[in-house]
């Protein structure tokens, strides 16, 4: 069930980073990250205050939420710091790189993850497993050979380092997540709640800092429907991703392998929307990735 419940997650993030692609076009990073982050909080929050008022309701169809001690506010917290500065890389390279460049790249998260899921959580792949993360990271390769012919030199393009940042901090916060929600036995709606409550406020002390206190910036800033269904859909997909994780048999590794899936949605549908260079270049690639993912699945 919990690999159902992946894909169902990858499904929702496939279409999350679509609406993120639009959202971030010719706008402003970091109001639209916050927009973003507080549209889901919005969407959680709204079962939050129903938990509060209809605890009875709550407890029986799934959406209860728990009282947790400051302690594991502060991992909370240091989840929340993680992804900002995940997020923040990642929104500054989409909106300067193609999606058809930016996902695949991203795809290779579960790499990262594969090797702290062996050193942290002593998870032991087979030797199928092992020839699906090296075709992924091939084929992850094969798109920097692409990327070159539409003129991002992947050595010395800043916002290639920024993406790469970012799926290393992505990653890192996959690993996390399995000892919050296995360790300290937290349920994915308290999680999500208090997770995204702490990167608003983190993301607010920034925007402070870099946009607030600039006129022109403010005025430069596009609000778009894509933002609030980013926000909305990244909700959707954390929850299924957390449900996988609850369950005791689930392998981080495998789970984010999983959720790269949802790149067929962002190089076949994205490339189509943003009319995006070399689609059928990226395919082969992208067919690589895929049975690197199909192998880990099914060894």
């Amino acid at each position: 069930m919990w690999m159902y419940l992946g894909l169902l997650a990858a499904l929702f993030l496939g279409l999350h980073n679509l609406c993120k692609k639009h959202a971030v076009q010719g706008n402003e990073v970091f109001p639209v990250l916050l927009g973003t982050i507080s549209s889901g909080f919005l969407f959680v929050a709204t079962f939050y205050v129903l938990a509060i008022f209809y605890p009875d309701d709550a407890l029986e169809n799934g959406y209860n939420f728990q009282q947790i001690s400051w302690q594991i506010h502060g991992f909370i917290f240091i989840k929340s710091a993680i992804m900002a500065a995940s997020w923040i890389l990642a929104y500054q390279a989409l909106k300067h790189l193609p999606i058809t460049i930016v996902t695949p790249i991203r795809s290779a998260g579960p790499f990262f993850t594969f090797i702290g899921a062996i050193v942290i959580y002593k998870e032991s792949p087979n030797v199928y497993q092992w020839i699906g993360f090296f075709f992924i990271i091939f084929s992850v390769i094969l798109y920097s050979r692409i990327g070159k012919q539409e003129g991002i030199n992947f050595k010395r393009n800043k916002w290639i380092f920024a993406i790469i940042g970012a799926t290393f901090l992505g990653a890192s916060s996959g690993l996390y997540d399995k000892f919050l929600i296995q360790n300290l036995s937290l349920n994915p709606q308290t999680l999500q709640f208090w997770f995204c409550l702490y990167t608003i406020l983190i993301l607010l002390i920034i925007l402070t800092i870099t946009w607030f206190p600039y006129a022109e910036k403010r005025k430069a800033f596009k609000f778009r429907w894509s933002i609030i269904a980013v926000g909305v859909l990244l909700q959707a997909a954390d929850y299924f991703y957390f449900k996988a994780l609850q369950d005791p048999d689930a392998l981080i590794m495998l789970l984010s392998a999983i959720k790269r899936s949802q790149i067929l949605i962002a190089v076949v549908v994205g490339g189509l929307v943003f009319k995006e260079k070399n689609k059928r270049k990226k395919l082969i690639p992208l067919v690589g990735i895929m049975i690197g993912v199909f192998l880990i699945l099914y060894s």
